[in-house]
């Protein structure tokens, strides 16, 4: 199945609403989506009822930063029950502080000559309580400070970086509990993405799945052919179900399209197969 599991709206960090985002996955061959913005569920009712309107299967996602080894860790939630009060509010307090952060990020790259980033970043915020990295990334190459948003968390916003600053996140404990206990699988996202030593994934993998989590990322947008070979492996070892998507967030800035992976590797049990009862199935007559 061409499904893609993983993408980004204006609600959060991506420029596309959850409408064009539908409308763009049907045009690409994808047959079950899911917005999964980060720490954030209010597109949710609209992704779905875009998804509808266009002949799309859905399930409802989101992607909760979570503090692990002193890292930040993605993970992604799938067919949970988006009116869930305990994951609502859970998320709401993982979005706290974000405000805070980013002024401290402004101040850092102030201090290397680089001005008014906090509100040239809040020109790109959709929703103002979720400015992030990415929206700092989009001013500089506005700004012509980089050519392109790789560049600018490359020399700006990753750790020793003028513009890094940590944020304290969620517990994976937590991410993994609020997901499940509102009835969705939780999933790591992009695990290669990480900057782990092998004990330190091995924890992650333990302790993810100790708390209840039950897949993987094996194809995504940020995962080379021989990365996907590993964590089929990863997968296989640990028991979990594998998950595929893109990762995408603009057109004109993520390097896979929406639906344009590899499929899952056949060996693999997929996450729609464990989440086929909380799929919201497209209507027959839909418009296309």
């Amino acid at each position: 199945m061409n499904a893609d599991l993983h993408c980004h709206s204006v609600v959060s960090d991506g420029t596309l609403t959850p409408e064009e985002l539908a409308r763009r996955a049907k045009a690409q061959g994808v047959a079950l989506w899911a917005l999964t913005d980060h720490d954030e569920i209010g597109g949710q009712a609209r992704a779905a009822a875009a998804a509808a309107a266009c002949g799309l299967d859905y399930l409802t996602g989101v992607e909760i930063s979570v503090s692990f080894l002193h890292q930040t860790v993605h993970i992604v939630g799938l067919g949970f029950d988006a009116n869930d009060a305990p994951l609502a509010e859970g998320l709401e307090r993982t979005r706290g502080g974000r405000s805070q952060r980013a002024r401290e990020m402004s101040a850092g790259l102030a201090r290397v000559g680089i001005h008014g980033a906090f509100e040239g970043a809040l020109k790109y915020a959709g929703n103002p309580n979720l400015i992030s990295r990415t929206h700092f990334a989009r001013f500089l190459v506005e700004t012509g400070v980089c050519k392109d948003t790789y560049e600018v968390f490359r020399k700006y916003l990753t750790e020793g970086k003028p513009g890094f600053v940590e944020h304290r996140w969620a517990s994976l404990k937590e991410a993994v509990r609020w997901i499940t206990q509102a009835g969705g699988m939780a999933v790591i996202a992009h695990p290669a993405r990480y900057k782990f030593s092998a004990n330190e994934e091995l924890a992650l993998f333990t302790e993810f799945k100790g708390h209840g989590g039950l897949g993987v990322e094996v194809v995504t947008g940020s995962h080379s052919a021989a990365e996907s070979v590993n964590y089929t492996a990863t997968a296989l070892e640990f028991g979990l179900a594998a998950s595929r998507g893109s990762d995408f967030h603009s057109p004109d800035e993520s390097r896979t399209a929406l639906g344009a992976l590899p499929e899952l590797p056949a060996q693999l049990t997929p996450v729609w197969q464990l989440l086929a009862d909380r799929i919201q199935r497209a209507p027959t007559a839909a418009l296309i």
